[in-house]
């Protein structure tokens, strides 16, 4: 890649850790939210549906002007509105007396600048110039991990060192992150990814089965990796009793470790890799692993099945938008835009359906049966039975990649 166009590579990388502060601070104060708010299982898994519901709303407003306003008028506007929501969440709530109104409004306004940048961000690292697009996209995003694990690590040693009546200073600190990042994307060079006049139509698009397919992938990859990254900490604490601490490091940040592991292995070496064959690997992983941490009755077990699905997921989500970009060289901002439509309605879905099904399950004999039976607390097996959903997300996976394969035997990625 030309040294010039090195600066908007990195930018985009700080843009995917803003991103990974927008999706992921919140989790981690859901037992503050809980335990000294008195929000239940279903009020916080509304956050994050109301969280990457903007974010899909905002993608779809994003088709409208992207194209219009330019990628560096869209991409500053996203680092704003995420700097806002961010600042907001620590802000909000000592200033607005209805708690779950304070954090909803905080949580909109980061929503839409994420909602921005799920369809700006991809894109300009599409139109960089370099052969190895697939492995590109891949390292991008190994920086939503990093970001993720770096959210995690250091709120969770900051609220074990000095308390959780500190909660509502981190967010103002880690707001300075998308806040330098609008800086740097008033400066950097910038490419058009198709030229102008030759993008594929929205029309175009929907009308291919193969689009079609790829869009049922993105849901399932967000389905599959929010779920368990939203849900992994509050399982641990309160459904396997460890301390939030260990619950953290464990849970959350191996989640994001291995998530990280995954995506840069396939960033270097992913030019040797089958695209195909490792999504299918990864739909096969990620369904043993939300096995384990369901049904193994030991704490270590379940932690592990919970970190592990880090390296599951780990390829899902950038994977599926290298191979509609391998087979749409033509999408431009409307395909990218819908694939981050797709993809936030199962990142929306999955948390939300798990804390539903963790509040509505307690109720039912079965469960309560099957509590006695373990010896663990009704609450502790609704949140088994929640997370139980996220199995499906994987299989789906796993039947649409082998049918994408079927489909098209190569889609000129590297492999």
């Amino acid at each position: 890649m030309p040294d010039q166009y090195k600066p908007t590579l990195h930018a985009c990388y700080v843009a995917l850790i803003s991103q990974a502060i927008n999706n992921n601070l919140a989790p981690l104060f859901f037992v503050i939210f809980h335990e000294q708010f008195g929000l239940s299982f279903e009020m916080l898994g509304r956050l994050v549906l109301l969280n990457f519901g903007t974010q899909i709303a905002f993608s779809v407003l994003s088709l409208k002007f992207v194209d219009r306003i330019g990628y560096r008028a869209s991409a500053v506007l996203a680092h704003v509105l995420s700097c806002a929501g961010i600042l907001g969440l620590g802000a909000l709530p000592r200033i607005i007396p209805h708690t779950q109104l304070a954090l909803s409004l905080a949580v909109f306004m980061s929503g839409c600048g994420g909602g921005i940048m799920e369809v700006v961000i991809s894109p300009i690292v599409e139109s960089l110039p370099t052969d190895a697009k697939a492995a590109s996209m891949s390292l991008l995003h190994s920086f939503y991990c990093w970001g993720q694990m770096a959210v995690v690590i250091v709120t969770t040693l900051a609220l074990w060192i000095w308390g959780s009546q500190i909660w509502f200073y981190l967010p103002l600190l880690w707001a300075l992150i998308p806040f330098f990042n609008i800086w740097k994307f008033i400066r950097v060079p910038l490419r058009p990814l198709v030229p102008a006049g030759q993008e594929m139509s929205v029309s175009q698009l929907v009308r291919s089965p193969l689009f079609f397919l790829a869009l049922v992938l993105m849901v399932c990859a967000g389905a599959a990796e929010l779920t368990m990254s939203q849900w992994s900490s509050l399982f641990a604490e309160m459904g396997l009793g460890v301390p939030k601490v260990v619950g953290d490091l464990v849970g959350p940040a191996l989640f994001a470790f291995f998530m990280v592991v995954g995506r840069t292995a396939y960033g270097i070496w992913g030019q040797k890799i089958n695209l195909h064959n490792a999504l299918a690997l990864s739909g096969v992983l990620c369904m043993f692993c939300y096995g384990l941490t369901v049904f193994s009755q030991a704490p270590l077990f379940s932690l592990l099945g919970a970190a592990f699905c880090g390296l599951a997921v780990s390829l899902m989500w950038p994977g599926t938008l290298s191979l509609t970009a391998a087979q749409f060289p033509r999408g431009g901002t409307a395909m990218f835009g819908i694939l981050a439509v797709f993809g936030n309605s199962g990142a929306s879905l999955g948390p939300w359906l798990t804390g539903m099904v963790s509040d509505l399950s307690q109720s039912s004999h079965l469960v309560q049966s099957w509590s006695a039976a373990w010896g663990m607390g009704l609450e502790q097996a609704g949140l088994r039975v929640g997370l139980m959903t996220g199995l499906f997300f994987p299989l789906v996976m796993l039947v649409g990649v082998l049918a994408l394969k079927r489909k098209t035997a190569s889609l000129g990625v590297p492999s």
